[in-house]
């Protein structure tokens, strides 16, 4: 299975921030939606990604005073990246290695979609679901 599959089934839409944005902004963003991360764009390109993990230790570091910083003081700017043709279980290993849980989708330098670690644990589950119920079909033959 494939990234492209994945997305086929979850939908390309992508929440995303700009570096001009307030963190107050995106915490709103991160609560209403239940996101985990939201890619920074700048245009169309994007710059950077940022997490719930990075507003932790931000909000650690600077207190209240986060809300009032801009995206492009917080956001994690290495972004590792993915595109359509990608393996699934291929960029499990990548993310549990690099320790990141959301992978923005790149097709021709433009943000494409976003998959997070449990977007591809459910696609290996259905996977296997699959699997199993084409070996039940085959032994009940």
């Amino acid at each position: 299975m494939r990234i492209a599959d994945v997305l086929r089934n979850k939908g390309s839409a992508v929440s995303t921030v700009t570096p001009e944005d307030s963190m107050g902004e995106v915490l709103r963003a991160i609560a209403e939606r239940n996101l985990g991360a939201l890619p920074v764009v700048d245009g169309d390109r994007l710059v950077g990604i940022v997490s719930e993990r990075d507003v932790v230790r931000r909000l650690h570091s600077h207190g209240a005073a986060l809300l009032d910083a801009r995206v492009a003081e917080v956001m994690t700017t290495e972004v590792v990246t993915c595109s359509p043709d990608d393996g699934v279980g291929d960029l499990a290993r990548v993310m549990t290695d690099r320790r990141v849980r959301h992978l923005p989708v790149i097709v021709d330098g433009v943000l494409a979609g976003i998959v997070s670690i449990g977007d591809l644990v459910k696609a290996r589950m259905d996977m296997l679901e699959q699997e199993r119920e084409q070996l039940e079909s085959y032994i009940a033959q």
